[in-house]
């Protein structure tokens, strides 16, 4: 594959995202018109509960889903509250849940917290909006507890595994991305992977489709279930679509 066509295929599936502390209704104005070009459209944009609305107006129409985050990024235990920001964010318009499991109970053991969170917020989750569990993967370090996560997440009722929330020093690697997806192709389920934080060429983009293609099979990975959580990377994609190579590799920086 060429450059120009990962750049394309990744931008598919790319979750294109604002969560930065500096967020305003303009920059989610700029997401958006970013998210419909007509190169993309791009799978879903994933802005802070606050800006639902706002993006569910720019968006009206279109393809592109919406998406927001809870429990985010912290990964509290406190069950009721998750729900009940969900629940906001669904009558605001979001078609997808980013929810940050309890990372911290499932480092201690104590499973039932982290199944609980998942399997209430999957209740709310429904009538083709999608719930993407963040296992928070740089934190959890260990590979058994990146499976133990994962594995729980699936059996949860989660419809994605996504790797990290980005704000913690360690966000995606191809190591625990690997444990996820041999987790979703043992569960025998429909999941998806969403590899996020830290994304920002053609050849990051590339290891995780790569990675995808080899476990889970040539062309399984589409936006119904491979997305990449990035903002950095758009740029880099669209030059790399363009033929700017020279403006693709510097994206990097």
């Amino acid at each position: 594959m060429s450059d120009a066509q990962i750049a394309q295929r990744a931008l598919r599936c790319l979750d294109l995202t604002d969560l930065t502390d500096t967020c305003t209704d303009q920059a989610v104005d700029a997401l958006c018109k970013k998210a419909l070009d007509p190169r993309g459209p791009v799978a879903a944009v994933c802005v802070w509960p606050q800006f639902v609305k706002r993006a569910q107006e720019n968006l009206k129409g279109s393809p592109v889903r919406i998406a927001t985050v809870v429990n985010f990024p912290a990964g509290g235990e406190e069950v009721d509250r998750v729900t009940d920001d969900v629940q906001e964010a669904l009558s605001d318009g979001a078609n997808e849940i980013d929810l940050v499991v309890p990372y911290q109970a499932v480092r201690r053991g104590d499973l039932t917290i982290a199944a609980e969170m998942v399997e209430a917020v999957r209740d709310l989750v429904d009538q083709g909006r999608l719930l993407k569990v963040i296992l928070e993967t740089g934190e959890l370090k260990d590979a058994q507890l990146i499976e133990t996560a994962s594995r729980l997440s699936i059996g949860a009722g989660a419809d994605f595994i996504k790797t990290s929330t980005g704000k913690t020093p360690v966000s995606a690697t191809p190591e625990a991305a690997e444990i996820m997806l041999n987790a979703i192709k043992a569960s025998g389920r429909n999941v998806g992977l969403k590899p996020s934080g830290g994304i920002r060429t053609i050849a990051d983009a590339k290891i995780y489709l790569d990675l995808a293609d080899r476990i889970m099979g040539p062309g399984w990975a589409t936006p119904q279930t491979f997305r990449i959580g990035a903002s950095s990377v758009y740029d880099t994609l669209i030059a790399a679509i363009e033929g700017r190579a020279g403006e693709a590799a510097s994206g990097a920086y």
